[in-house]
């Protein structure tokens, strides 16, 4: 399985920006899908996981301001980021977490900079 990110940028504070993230064909099975990001000098953290099923889960951090979605049809997550601050600042990763066997999937990142 291959994830591909998109939609990272340069965006002042206040400002918006979606990210998707598209998984190669084939996917089967149970899974959860999510978004992960590290800044520098920092440990990679949980920002949004959202289920087959819909359920979401969200990082205290960013609760109010990013709202994560999902395509099934398509293996589509995205994460729309408002209201967005200078600690927003990372790399951003998606991640496919196969529920049943516990295999874990990760695109390459995409850097995402709020400046203030």
């Amino acid at each position: 399985v291959q994830l591909v990110e998109s939609g990272g940028g340069l965006v002042q504070a206040g400002g918006s920006l979606r990210l998707a993230c598209a998984a190669s064909a084939g996917v089967f099975g149970s899974n959860t899908m999510g978004w992960y990001r590290q800044a520098p000098g920092k440990q990679r953290e949980l920002v949004a996981t959202i289920n087959n099923g819909g359920s979401t889960t969200y990082a205290d951090s960013v609760k109010g301001r990013f709202t994560i979605s999902r395509d099934g049809f398509k293996n589509t997550v995205y994460l729309q980021m408002n209201r967005l601050k200078p600690e927003d600042t990372a790399v951003y990763h998606c991640n496919m977490h196969m529920n049943w066997t516990g295999v874990d999937y990760w695109g390459q990142g995409t850097q995402v900079t709020v400046s203030s």
